[in-house]
């Protein structure tokens, strides 16, 4: 096993503090059950954030991809999101181990994303037509997975424990994002089973077409399922206007409500900067920039008077 990314470590570290320290001294020791539990050979690891990643060949020679999780929580909701999609256009789960957080993943080949396409309108509508077959109106499975109110009461909390702000935003931004969040929540028509993690990295190309990946599971209005994608693969420049664009798209495809894509962004960005923010002030840059987008999206529309950023 090579040395880990000193980014990787950093990223563990910064999610799970001492829990993510203990879990990354005890990877050798997982990598080596994989191999003993399911008889294959793990090759070096990809594109790794905070999960281990790794292609491996089983004894039969074909190929699969394993992937070690800190278990918990999250975990649990992935493998409970890739049995509700197992029908859909998801990757297909093989076998898994909850105890220990081991995932083993079907292949797909060629699997490269959809990131790797340059033209971002056609990347939008594959978006588009990959969610339109995955997600599906939720009934009983609500009480099996966290919900978009339970993302609204991560930023109540966030703004309890910060009164005066955090990172780049004032108070009177979060209370705005929170009042905006509760507002959604209230007033959703429908609620469906969503990806929850739902972006470009994550969806891949498979012999049979673009296939979704990585599911966290979640419970909510299909607007929100959509604003990662919205902040994902940016420009650096005209940023509101590829947002803009992109929400064209999608509320065309989907039949989605705009102005509900619109301040569904403007939570979740600022939910997302404010999680990313670290008792030195630092904080993802791209979702700051993605949540001045969206406000100024949402003054457009009077999504809250006349508020200024």
């Amino acid at each position: 096993m090579l040395p880990l990314p000193a980014q990787f470590i950093k990223s563990v570290q910064f999610h799970f503090g001492e829990i993510g320290e203990k879990w990354l001294k005890q990877l050798p020791e997982l990598i080596g059950y994989c191999e003993q539990k399911w008889n294959v050979k793990i090759e070096e690891p990809i594109s790794l954030s905070i999960n281990y990643v790794a292609p491996a060949v089983m004894q039969d020679g074909s190929s699969v991809f394993i992937k070690i999780s800190i278990p918990g929580e999250e975990f649990r909701n992935e493998i409970k999101a890739l049995d509700l999609f197992r029908t859909r256009k998801m990757v297909k789960p093989i076998d898994y181990d909850l105890k220990c957080g081991i995932l083993l993943l079907k292949k797909l080949v060629p699997g490269d994303s959809l990131a790797e396409l340059s033209n971002d309108e056609l990347r939008t509508q594959i978006a588009a037509e990959v969610h339109n077959s995955l997600t599906y109106p939720s009934q009983n499975q609500i009480t099996l997975l966290p919900t978009t109110k339970s993302r609204e009461g991560q930023l109540r909390k966030i703004l309890q424990t910060n009164p005066n702000g955090i990172g780049p935003y004032s108070r009177s931004i979060l209370q705005k994002a929170l009042s905006l969040f509760a507002y959604l929540n209230e007033t959703a028509k429908q609620n469906w089973i969503l990806h929850g993690d739902f972006h470009h990295e994550n969806i891949l190309r498979d012999k049979g077409g673009w296939v979704a990946i990585d599911p966290k599971g979640l419970i909510g209005e299909r607007e929100y399922d959509f604003i990662q994608f919205l902040l994902n693969q940016l420009p650096k420049e005209n940023v509101e206007q590829t947002i803009n664009k992109r929400i064209e798209i999608l509320a065309e495809q989907c039949q989605l409500a705009k102005h509900r894509l619109i301040k569904w962004g403007f939570c979740h960005s600022v939910l997302a900067t404010c999680q990313t923010s670290d008792d030195k002030n630092h904080y993802n840059e791209d979702f700051y920039q993605g949540s001045k987008a969206f406000f100024h999206l949402c003054k457009q529309i009077d999504a809250f008077g006349a508020t200024n950023f």
